[in-house]
């Protein structure tokens, strides 16, 4: 009798969502490997936790740690670690290959598994949207798609890429119905941007850590199932429509960052969004990107004009420009919503926030200098919170303008006078959302 395979250690290189989507459906229960830690990256506070027993399986019965991705080589030699599989998105190619030369450098195999295996296929039709990068204005069209479905009379349940940041046990299957749930399940600012306007806009939305397990529920109340993908990342279910959201602003970035080029790649539709902002001749230069790796996808012009309250006070003032956060980290965009309306209704200045940041604030600043005289809506945690409602007390400004996706003043509770600034989607010409959606819906 041939002696049993000794199990292959295994880390995954993560940031707390596509890694554990990745674990749920290749790794657990799966004899062949031993996942001897996740690692961390891109979100604060996630190192130092465990992936819980009660969903890592049969065979993790203590659950998997979760460490510092700095710490990489050292765990690779203290449990000869065979693969290391990557598992997170919205970096650069020279950031996965480097991390790939870190792992073979220290012995082990480095690995990315396929969409196709990371896919779960569903009983109902899924339409997914996807990006090329954070901030191309995927949040928009994912409302606008669910806007045209639930109008055809389809009942539309979102779910969005997960944001596990909490209790991961009590996380695994999450359902937004109201405002309430968003304090229910305890969400961090950067969920309630993402499920905030789909509760406004009537849509049920789910997330969580086990995606077999939404599916599952989702499609007990869904005719349709639409993906609200997030970081760029890949769908986490098998598409029949395929709407990828392209960034003329930063064009090239579409071929040079992963999972971008996958995204493009696969895509049945790609929206060229922000045509009113951008260089045409960025515009040109990104369509011909689009052709070349996906010659047969349907392209579709959109822009994403401005939505603001009462802009007329921002003119002459002394500003401070709040932005979604993850735009700014590691989206890398220098600018967002609040920064354009300040900059068309005439603020007097945009004042810099840096020297009032305090606490988890002035810590984003240390680590993302880029980001310059914008303040991240980062609230990943009820401190992180009040560091950042703390800063904006201490800006000495006249007015506050927010450009984040949800009502922030209901969160961090400021003092100062404030406007409010959203994005929505407009297709330009033909062929438009609608089109597409009338032609998908016939086929079902």
């Amino acid at each position: 009798m041939a002696a049993k395979k000794e199990r292959i250690n295994t880390i995954i290189v993560g940031a707390a969502g596509r890694d554990f989507h990745n674990f749920n459906l290749v790794y657990r229960d799966n004899d062949l490997y031993n996942v001897v830690a996740f690692t961390a990256a891109q979100i604060p506070d996630i190192a130092g936790r465990k992936y819980p027993a009660s969903l890592a399986g049969k065979l993790y019965p203590k659950g998997i740690p979760i460490v510092d991705e700095k710490d990489l080589e050292k765990l690779i030699v203290k449990h000869n670690v065979g693969e290391v599989v990557f598992s997170y998105s919205d970096v650069t190619y020279e950031r996965v290959m480097s991390i790939g030369s870190r792992a073979t450098a220290a012995g082990a195999h480095f690995k990315i598994l396929s969409a196709k295996d990371t896919m779960i296929p569903s009983k109902k039709p899924v339409v997914s949207v996807t990006a090329v990068r954070t901030g191309s204005g995927k949040s928009q069209t994912t409302r606008k798609v669910a806007n045209i479905l639930q109008a055809m009379g389809f009942k539309v349940a979102a779910i969005r890429h997960p944001m596990p940041y909490g209790d991961l046990a009590k996380q695994k299957v999450q359902r937004f119905g109201s405002i309430a749930d968003l304090k229910k399940h305890k969400c961090t600012i950067e969920e309630m941007e993402e499920y905030e306007p789909h509760i406004v806009n009537g849509t049920i939305i789910y997330a969580g850590v086990d995606y077999a397990a939404i599916l599952e529920q989702a499609e007990k109340e869904a005719d349709v199932i639409l993906w609200d993908g997030g970081n760029n990342d890949m769908p986490f279910y098998k598409p029949d429509l395929n709407i990828v959201v392209a960034d003329p602003l930063r064009v090239g970035d579409e071929l040079g960052y992963y999972p971008s080029e996958a995204n493009l790649r696969m895509a049945d539709v790609v929206i060229i969004n922000k045509i009113d902002s951008a260089d045409p001749v960025e515009v040109l230069e990104l369509r011909q990107n689009i052709r070349s790796v996906n010659p047969n996808a349907k392209i579709v012009e959109a822009a994403s004009p401005l939505i603001v309250e009462r802009g007329e006070q921002i003119t002459g003032k002394r500003v401070l420009v709040v932005e979604d956060g993850p735009t700014l980290t590691h989206g890398e965009m220098e600018f967002g919503a609040g920064t354009v309306a300040a900059e068309k209704y005439g603020a007097g200045e945009i004042v810099d926030p840096r020297k009032y940041a305090v606490g988890l604030i002035k810590k984003t600043f240390e680590i993302y200098p880029e980001i310059g005289v914008l303040l991240p809506a980062m609230g990943y945690g009820d401190q992180q919170i009040k560091d950042l409602t703390a800063t904006i007390n201490k800006v000495p400004c006249d007015l506050v303008v927010v450009g984040t996706p949800i009502d922030l003043k209901r969160v961090a509770k400021f003092k100062k006078k404030s406007v409010r600034v959203q994005y929505e989607l407009q297709e330009i010409g033909e062929p438009n959302l609608k089109t597409l959606l009338d032609e998908f819906t016939q086929k079902l």
